[in-house]
Order: structure tokens, then sequence, then C-alpha cells
């Protein structure tokens, strides 16, 4: 059978779309890890040249000599999953109500002006003065922390949802409304679909609130996790442990933020 000239077409189309974005993918992934392998280079030689002092700056091979240490004692395996599991339950605890009250209020306009007063007014309070109040309703323990972690993703996710929603061609709406969609098809057919480059826009913001947060949460009556044992190492000048906390909580953004471009490569890909 003859293959017709839009199949063609649409063939050759194809192959010069993954040929380019799958290469720009590919660079995309060397530079991410090129660009912190010269930084600890740089910083390794400016320490050694005296450029920087290293008693505050310590070489980043001492950083991994005392990280490894800390591998066999077995304090880091155990401070890193104490903190991801906070980080994990705190962030989809914050997420999920931000993107279903973002579409939500992005697709009724009810909604938006009953929630919109709301958000603008709790949304400008820094998130930290809130601490004392949510330590007062729920203590010192585990909630306390997923609470302020989730406060930290919600506002960014929430805020970005709902703009994603409202930037939509209004033609769209029309289209759902023409052919008798239901609201369930409003969220699941149009608002999400359509809102997914800003909803993740929201997602890694809300990923850096929540380190910011989670780090806040485990200087204060906690007894692990990496924000934990950042504060203890300082109170003792335990300098290279502090580092070593530093470096796990960036590396914990920066692999986190890596899984998310990856995710969103896959689901959104005309925005890669």
């Amino acid at each position: 059978m003859e293959t017709s000239t839009f199949s063609k077409t649409t063939l050759k189309t194809k192959k010069h779309f993954t040929f380019k974005y799958g290469k720009n993918a590919w660079r995309r992934r060397l530079l991410a890890v090129v660009t912190p392998i010269i930084l600890l280079l740089v910083w390794q030689i400016f320490v050694l040249i005296g450029l920087l002092d290293s008693r505050f700056f310590p070489t980043p091979t001492s950083i991994m000599i005392q990280g490894y240490e800390d591998i066999l004692s077995g304090q880091l395996l155990n401070d890193v999953t104490i903190s991801l599991t906070r980080i994990l339950i705190g962030f989809i605890g914050g997420a999920i109500p931000g993107i279903l009250l973002g579409l939500s209020m992005g697709l009724f306009k009810p909604v938006r002006y009953v929630l919109d007063p709301i958000i603008s007014s709790t949304y400008p309070i820094p998130k930290l003065a809130l601490m004392p109040l949510i330590m007062l309703i729920f203590g010192l323990g585990e909630t306390e922390k997923y609470v302020v972690i989730m406060i930290g993703v919600f506002f960014p996710v929430l805020i970005s949802t709902v703009t994603g929603v409202l930037q939509l061609d209004k033609r769209y709406m029309d289209v759902a409304k023409d052919f008798g969609a239901s609201r369930l098809e409003y969220y699941t057919t149009i608002a999400l679909p359509g809102s997914l480059p800003m909803i993740f826009t929201g997602l890694k913001l809300g990923l850096g609130m929540s380190l910011l947060f989670l780090m806040t949460a485990e200087m204060e009556g906690a007894t692990g996790g990496i924000g934990y044992r950042i504060w203890i190492s300082y109170s003792i000048f335990q300098i290279k442990d502090m580092y070593v906390g530093f470096i796990l909580m960036a590396l914990i953004g920066y692999f986190s933020n890596l899984l998310l471009d990856e995710i969103e490569a896959k689901i959104v890909p005309w925005k890669s």
C-alpha cells in the first residue's frame, strides 16, 4: 500500500521533533551534571590557594570524607530518611489541595470570588511567623513539621494553578459547553491538561519552599533529620558535618528538580 503524502510528512516531522528535542534533553542533562562538578573544583582550588579560609570553608574532599564516615556510622542514612519522609508527606499534602483548589478557582467564578480574598490576605503573611501558632496547635511532633511544609507548598502551587487555568483560551470552555461536558470533564479534559505547564512551575516553587520550611521545622523540637544535624553541628562547631548537611539539602533539591523536569518533559513535551 502506498504511503500517503500526509503520513510521510507526519513521519518526517516526528523524526525531526525527536532528534531536535532529544538532543536538547541530553545536552540539558549533561550541563546539569557538569556545572556542579565545576563549582566544586573551583571551591577546592580556592581553599588550597588560600582565597577561602579552610576553618569556615573546608575543602569539598574533606567534606566528602566526613560524609563517608557519617555513612559508615549510620547517622547520615537515618537523617536523610527522616527528612525525605517529611518532605514527601508535606509536599504531597500541600500540592494536591493546591492543584484541586486552584483548578476550581480557575474554572468557576463563584469559587474564585469567595476564596480569592482569603488567599490574597493570608498569602503575604510570612509563613515562618506562623510557626509559634502551629506549634501551639500541633505540638512539637511530626504533625507540626508536616503542616509547616504543607503550608509552604500549598500557596505557590495554588496560585500557579489558578494562573494556568485563567490563561486558557476561552474557546476550549465554549466547545466543552457546546458538547455538554460534565464538571468532571471540565477538570480532566480542559483545565488540568491546559494548565500543566503552570502547575509544574508551582510544584518546583513549592519544592524549594518545602526544603526551606523543612530546615526551620527540624531546628525546633526535632531529634533527627538534616536540619537537626546542621543545627547540632553548628552548636558544637563541627563545620564539616554542617557542610555535609548543606550538601545533602542541595542534592535533595537538585535531584528532586531533575525528577520534576523529567516528569514534566514526559507529560508536557511541547514545553521542552
